[in-house]
């Protein structure tokens, strides 16, 4: 595990992809002339935001927009690329312990990514990544 990603790049990473998918979300309801009173488009939105943090990495060699645009992207650590087994355990399953803990866990997450040498979270530990700055190879391959 090289070069991990900090606690500010991955804050600020967060927040500018949920700036874009409540843009996107919003744009969508204004368009559709959607009732946000309605569950099914709060659910909706809840399973677009899940779909992009748990898809788009997979894809795009462990970049969400907001990562890309802060040199951050998040790999397994063997240094190989996330796949959809990763992000799921990453993301749902680790989402399931912070919920559980009643926030326990994230707070012990927040502070291990500042503390610790290697940066990662209890998210990280349950689906065995981390976050870098090392940009994949010429092949698309994730950074060796």
């Amino acid at each position: 595990m090289t070069n991990p990603g900090g606690f500010w790049r991955r804050f600020f990473s967060l927040f500018l992809d949920g700036l874009l998918i409540s843009a996107i979300v919003s744009a969508a309801i204004f368009i559709f002339g959607l009732d946000t009173s309605e569950r099914t488009v709060q659910a909706g939105e809840g399973i677009a935001s899940l779909l992009y943090f748990v898809l788009v990495p997979v894809f795009w060699y462990g970049y969400t927009v907001g990562k890309k645009l802060l040199g951050v992207r998040i790999v397994k650590t063997d240094n190989t690329n996330v796949t959809l087994l990763t992000m799921i355990l990453r993301y749902i399953v680790g989402g399931l312990i912070y919920a559980f803990s009643f926030g326990l866990a994230f707070i012990a997450s927040v502070l291990m990514v500042i503390f610790r040498k290697d940066k990662r979270s209890v998210h990280d530990f349950v689906a065995g990544t981390y976050v870098t700055r090392n940009t994949p190879d010429t092949n698309g391959k994730a950074y060796q």
